[in-house]
């Protein structure tokens, strides 16, 4: 996803005319690192505030005179800013000094030369607390989560293995070696996760302990940070939800559920802040009628993953085991790890300047309950996708869907090798008798999530 993001970074920049760039993500998934890696790669002259440092510019924000803006920040960075070619001006934490947020637009109107790079956490937190909103239209975005299993690999120089799974096509072999190799490291990275400090003190060090901490850290960070921008009759509730859906990921929310307690109005505003500030997934029920797929999706049904896996496990309580232990335990088999792994690689399959959307899709009827874990489009397709902790399990609801919206191919993530095959089932109907389907499965081991591409070419090696 890094990579992806320095392309988008590379775009924006050689656009005449760019609008600042509103980098979104929660806390610690790599914003700051992300532009001064760019800045530096380009040969740029770096003009970076932390504006959690220098809350005291506030009064400066509020008079929306960039030219003013700009001559103070020079002396608080002693930089120049009076010839903008070859600068990028870099407003980190501006959720500390919300009133900046509204500037943004006469940076573009006033300074169209300078390119204007803005990140923050909890913006929408900062945001309910001021009558002023983002100014649309003059702004872009860019939304950035934590690394991705391919990202793990290339922080531990396993180059083979990533041209491996970048390049691997039907018809090729993979090598059993290989492929257990991977295994390995993708339980490493169940247990690790995406966060790229705990990435870096794992790939140092080897210490698990020493990577809980840096977790432990995150999650302590993260409630301050709810403490400091959360209105105060909202930090409860945010709170408990925090805390709930690690221990929930995948289940069908119920307010009731995560806090008896309180009212459902309450319990959803603080799902949407959480969502918003990227600390949360939430995956939306669609009934897949068509594309988009948001078109279909009933807002009032939908589940919950967390923003990394590797934090999800702190949460949990891995704390207390050694990674030797991990990579036995039953909790590698379960399927809502399973899920939690790949809903965050899905979230971010799209482009990276729009809002990151995921959906699945649910029937509920008396004994014909059906549920697909997620389901994304693909050309004019909608793909199923079903999720398998170990190497086997039933297809019962992947059939339902298929049967229902009449689907050609469907995708399965195991700890199987690749393969592909076409599948042919009865499946009972009630008004006119047994329907026979055929559909082709595509099945691909978890690791190989980024590839979900492979499921549009045709069954046919020969294809």
């Amino acid at each position: 996803m890094k990579r992806h993001a320095e392309q988008y970074l590379e775009h924006w920049f050689s656009k005449p005319g760019k609008k600042p760039l509103v980098i979104r993500g929660a806390r610690q998934v790599g914003k700051s690192t992300l532009v001064r890696n760019f800045a530096e790669s380009h040969n740029l002259d770096l003009v970076e505030i932390n504006l959690e440092r220098h809350k005291s510019l506030k009064y400066l924000f509020e008079t929306n005179d960039v030219h003013e803006i700009c001559r103070e920040l020079e002396y608080i960075t002693d930089k120049n800013l009076g010839t903008p070619r070859g600068k990028l001006l870099f407003l980190d934490e501006i959720q500390a000094v919300p009133e900046a947020i509204p500037c943004l637009r006469y940076f573009y109107e006033d300074l169209p030369d300078l390119a204007v790079i803005s990140a923050g956490s909890l913006l929408e937190f900062a945001l309910s607390k001021h009558n002023f909103s983002m100014p649309v239209g003059r702004i872009e975005y860019l939304f950035l989560g934590p690394m991705n299993f391919i990202e793990f690999l290339e922080a531990q120089n396993q180059h083979k293995l990533i041209d491996l799974i970048v390049s691997f096509s039907w018809g090729k072999t993979l090598p059993k070696s290989a492929h257990d190799r991977l295994l390995v490291l993708l339980r490493d990275f169940l247990i690790i996760g995406g966060m790229p400090e705990a990435v870096s003190v794992f790939v140092n060090r080897k210490s698990l302990d020493d990577v809980i901490d840096v977790h432990l850290s995150i999650i302590e960070t993260y409630q301050d940070d709810f403490a400091k921008y959360a209105r105060d009759s909202q930090l409860s509730k945010i709170q408990t939800v925090f805390q709930y859906v690690p221990r929930a990921i995948g289940n069908k929310v119920k307010y009731s559920n995560i806090d008896p307690h309180s009212q459902a109005r309450e319990i959803k505003t603080a799902i949407d802040l959480l969502v918003k500030a990227g600390v949360i997934i939430k995956v939306n029920h669609s009934n897949a009628s068509g594309l988009p797929l948001a078109a279909g999706v009933n807002s009032k049904i939908y589940k919950l993953y967390f923003l990394d896996i590797g934090l999800v496990n702190t949460m949990c309580g891995t704390k207390h085991l050694s990674l030797e232990t991990l990579h036995n335990v039953r909790f590698i088999n379960e399927g809502n790890i399973a899920e939690q792994f790949v809903a965050q690689h899905l979230l971010y399959v799209g482009r990276l300047n729009s809002t990151p959307e995921l959906c699945y899709w649910l029937r509920e009827e008396k004994s014909r309950n059906a549920e697909v874990d997620f389901i994304i489009p693909m050309d004019s397709e909608i793909i199923p996708i079903e999720v398998k902790a170990g190497k086997s399990g039933t297809l019962k609801s992947l059939h339902q869907f298929i049967s229902w919206k009449n689907s050609q191919k469907a995708l399965r993530f195991d700890l199987n090798m690749p393969g592909k095959q076409e599948l042919e089932y009865t499946l009972p109907n009630n008004n006119v008798g047994n329907r026979n389907v055929k559909f082709n499965l595509f099945s691909l081991p978890l690791y190989m999530v980024n590839r979900y591409d492979l499921c549009e070419g045709p069954l046919s090696d020969k294809g």
